[in-house]
C-alpha cells in the first residue's frame, strides 16, 4: 500500500516544479488584454499590452491550487536559478550582480508572496472571494518586500535616494493594474482547477 505521506511529499515537489516551469516561462510572456476598438466592426478586437509579464501569477497559482510549501519552493528554486551565472532566467539576466537591480526586492517578494498566497488559499472553501483575496495578499508581499528592499538599498547607498521616489512609481505604482488583471485570471483558473481537482 501507498505510503501517503510519501505521496504528499511527491505531489508537492510535483506542483513545486510546475511552478518553477510556470515561473520561468512567465518572465518571457508578456501579459495582453484584448479589447474592441473604436472601429471594431473592421479591426476586430485588439489586444493591449499590461507593460507586465506573467513571471508573479505562477507562484501565486501554484500556492492558490498546489499549497504553500510547493509555491514556496518553487519560488525559492527560482531566484537561485537566476542567481547562477548559468541561468540567466530574471527579465534582465541574471547572476550575483542582480543583487543589485533594483527590481531584486521584488523578486525576492515572490517567496513571501507564494507562502501567503498558499496559506490563505487553503484555509477556507475554494471560492472566487477567497482565492481573490489570497492573491492580492501576496500581491501586497511582493510589494512590501520590493518597497523594503528599495528603502534599503537607498540606506546603503546603492540606490540614490533622489531615484527612490522613481522606482517606487516604476515598480510600485505602474505595474498595479496591469498586476491586478493577471490577478483576477489566476483566481479564474485557480477557482477552476480546485473544482475539476476536487480539493
Amino acid at each position: 500500500m501507498p505510503n501517503p505521506l510519501a505521496m504528499g511529499i511527491a505531489t508537492e515537489l510535483l506542483w513545486a516544479l510546475i511552478g518553477l516551469l510556470l515561473t520561468i516561462a512567465g518572465t518571457f510572456l508578456e501579459a495582453f488584454i484584448a479589447f474592441p476598438g473604436r472601429d471594431w466592426l473592421n479591426h476586430g478586437i485588439q489586444p493591449y499590452s499590461l507593460g507586465i509579464t506573467y513571471q508573479f501569477g505562477a507562484g501565486l497559482l501554484v500556492g492558490c491550487v498546489g499549497g504553500r510549501n510547493a509555491a514556496t519552493l518553487s519560488q525559492i528554486a527560482y531566484i537561485f536559478l537566476g542567481l547562477t551565472p548559468w541561468f540567466p532566467i530574471f527579465a534582465k539576466g541574471g547572476g550575483l550582480s542582480y543583487l543589485g537591480e533594483p527590481s531584486f526586492g521584488y523578486l525576492l517578494g515572490f517567496v513571501p508572496a507564494a507562502w501567503v498566497c498558499g496559506y490563505l488559499a487553503f484555509k477556507a472553501a475554494p471560492r472566487l472571494e477567497s482565492l481573490a483575496l489570497s492573491c492580492i495578499s501576496g500581491l501586497l508581499s511582493i510589494h512590501l518586500t520590493g518597497i523594503g528592499y528599495l528603502c534599503l538599498t537607498a540606506l546603503l547607498g546603492s540606490t540614490p535616494q533622489a531615484k527612490l521616489l522613481e522606482a517606487l512609481v516604476n515598480y510600485s505604482v505602474r505595474p498595479l493594474p496591469g498586476q491586478f488583471a493577471v490577478v483576477c485570471a489566476v483566481t479564474v483558473i485557480a477557482f477552476a482547477l480546485r473544482h475539476i481537482m476536487f480539493y
